[in-house]
């Protein structure tokens, strides 16, 4: 082993030196004798190859190979990693799974899960939810988490070490991380704003008494029969939200948005202003965050939940969640929205998984991970449904009508106008509102801390030299980017086009992404190479179920999905606003926008490589020799 200006050089010439060798070479590594196979772990795959891609370098010299030491030769492999520029770890296990938790179980879990489950048949669709999971959602889920903790790596230098052509797969996924950044953070303003105006003793959103109310505004509650509902009618919670928060009213569509609205500018900053100092120094501070944001909504649901279920016609909610209508299974809606869901509930494709497993420790188990953090998502979801179902159940006896009719609306409406509503009838209404609108803005952080940090992690590997030492400065940059990327749902039609980013930028663009990174590591990488990786870092390969789903079904279950978005487009509905046609031109166009840097990166790469033809495509698609090993990649040498 050379001896070099940031390494240690570990000799072990007598047997009486063993211990202080050992000593030396642990400074600046890790040993591994002959206890290693005790220990389960792996030297490597064979010979002359070794973790992360780098060669292995072995002793020439006579005295290295053992002579002169009584006893038989012993092998020591010693990890020796760079000086200059380390890489960040987690500073303990558990920040790492709740990171995770915290990005996979989002808004999502509270707003479109329960609502999807009664549309497609209630217990009936968990069948489908269950098995498009365990075929589809985790393998991929294990699949982002194993190439990040392997290759150690973001999104965009990671594909130097699986398939260079493919690395306008990493560009995609960022410039979609930064179109939720513009509209997901705003729906985090909405519940800021409604936290603040939960500080009353009478809720703003349950009286017809305000500035904003109209004629058509109808109070009902237990305490006063006298007043009826009926199709015309709107609740003061609607009136809030629409003509106070959103100010939607003030807006024909999307051709005249209108001005900004100062109230939610305010909130948006404040948002984004904790997510700076959540990660701006890295998953150290934001490890340490994600102990509130992403345990506190669990305490939130269990006391909404324990709440509800002691409301009036709750069992109603309960019976429409879960009663099963066998005969949906027979329709494709059913299987379309639960692929989708998985899906978006899991989250692989957004380059977080990649960014999170990537500051683990080599050897960390995973597989195990996967399973646990994607079980939680899961059951998080369908604890959801109770808390919100609860509730609908009793809106539903409150105004005399059938569930159907109260649970109507999913999305945003169904927290902000629904459940805030069936708060404001509530005894301790100020306090539940309070502690509901804190959970959404937790549940909301998480997810932002994370998509933020796959962006982070990308960049700063692909140009480490200029943004290593430069991290709260290039942040501070990418979050006034998102901010003033976010100013156009601040608008009085904001709400249109939170939709239309909702609907267009995110969907159909992330899951052929994610189609093309499954076909690159199953069949450009090579799925058996990818099983060596995995036996390497884990001390065992994945099964053949594994295999099977890397190779063929994820590939057939996202081709689902693609192919669902393009045989079934959506109509696009806010309101009584119906999005014209040029809208969906538009919404297409912003969705091509980020997956046209995977064709776009694919010709440049072409163009630029030596060679011939044969030879351009040949070293397009083979793994390069150093991979993406900046100043912070682990150094592995064999020494015998």
């Amino acid at each position: 082993v050379d001896n070099r200006a940031n390494m240690k050089q570990p000799m072990m010439t007598e047997r009486e030196g063993e211990d202080r060798s050992r000593e030396e070479t642990q400074e600046n590594g890790r040993l591994v004798a002959d206890g290693l196979a005790e220990k389960g772990q792996k030297p490597g795959p064979q010979s002359g190859q070794v973790s992360n891609g780098y060669p292995a370098t072995s002793p020439q010299s006579p005295g290295e190979t053992g002579a002169g030491i009584g006893g038989p030769p012993r092998t020591l492999v010693v990890q020796q990693t760079s000086l200059e520029h380390p890489r960040e770890t987690w500073s303990k296990k558990i920040d790492f799974l709740l990171s995770v938790v915290g990005y996979a179980v989002d808004l999502g879990n509270v707003w479109r899960f329960p609502y999807i489950c009664y549309q497609n048949g209630g217990g009936a669709f968990l069948l489908p939810y269950l098995l498009m999971a365990v075929f589809g959602g985790v393998p991929l889920f294990y699949m982002e988490l194993a190439l990040g903790q392997f290759h150690r790596s973001g999104c965009i230098s990671i594909w130097r070490q699986i398939c260079p052509i493919f690395k306008g797969i990493g560009f995609a996924i960022c410039i979609i991380a930064l179109y939720i950044a513009f509209y997901y953070n705003t729906i985090m303003a909405w519940a800021l704003y409604y936290l603040l105006s939960s500080f009353n003793a009478t809720l703003p959103w349950s009286t017809c008494t305000n500035a904003w109310n109209t004629a058509s505004c109808t109070r009902y509650s237990f305490t006063d029969r006298n007043v009826s509902w009926n199709n015309a009618s709107i609740s003061p919670a609607e009136e809030f939200y629409t003509r106070q928060v959103l100010q939607v009213h003030l807006s024909p569509g999307l051709h005249q948005l209108g001005p900004v609205s100062w109230q939610l500018a305010l909130c948006l900053l404040f948002i984004f202003t904790v997510v700076y100092f959540s990660i701006w120094k890295g998953v150290k501070t934001s490890g340490k965050v994600v102990w509130v944001t992403a345990t506190l909504p669990y305490v939130v649901l269990l006391v909404l939940l324990v709440r509800g279920a002691t409301l009036p016609g709750a069992w109603r909610g309960v019976v429409y969640y879960l009663k099963p209508d066998w005969t949906k299974l027979l329709t494709t809606t059913i299987w379309i929205d639960a692929a989708a869901q998985i899906f978006f509930s899991l989250g692989p494709g957004f380059g977080v998984l990649l960014a999170f497993a990537s500051y683990n420790p080599f050897h960390n188990n995973c597989y195990k991970d996967a399973l646990v953090t994607s079980s939680i998502n899961c059951l998080t979801s369908f604890l959801s449904g109770f808390v919100i179902f609860t509730v609908l159940g009793y809106m539903a006896e409150m105004r005399n009508l059938g569930v159907e009719h109260v649970a109507k609306d999913a999305g945003p409406s169904l927290l902000f106008i629904i459940y805030a509503e069936a708060i404001a009838n509530m005894p301790a209404a100020t306090f539940f509102a309070i502690i509901f609108f804190l959970m959404i803005i937790m549940l909301g952080l998480d997810s932002t801390f994370a998509g933020l940090e796959g962006v982070i992690t990308a960049v700063l590997d692909e140009f480490p030299q200029v943004l290593a030492k430069r991290r709260e400065w290039f942040v501070l940059g990418l979050i006034c980017v998102c901010y003033l990327g976010a100013l156009s749902t601040l608008t009085y039609g904001g709400a249109f086009v939170v939709k239309l980013f909702e609907e267009y930028a995110t969907g159909p663009a992330v899951i052929t992404v994610v189609f093309l990174e499954v076909i690159a590591v199953s069949w450009f990488y090579g799925t058996s190479k990818f099983c060596r990786d995995v036996h390497m870092m884990l001390g065992f390969s994945p099964s053949w179920f594994w295999k099977v789903c890397w190779m063929a079904i994820c590939p057939c279950f996202l081709l689902f999905i693609i192919a669902s978005f393009l045989a079934f487009p959506p109509e696009v509905r806010l309101f009584n606003y119906l999005y014209p046609t040029w809208t969906t031109v538009l919404g297409y166009c912003i969705g091509v926008s980020s997956f046209i840097c995977v064709p776009s990166y694919m010709l440049y790469h072409l163009l630029t490589t030596p060679g011939t033809f044969k030879q351009r495509l040949l070293k397009s698609i083979t793994p390069e020799a150093g991979g993406a090993g900046g100043p912070h990649r682990d150094i592995v040498v064999n020494a015998v």
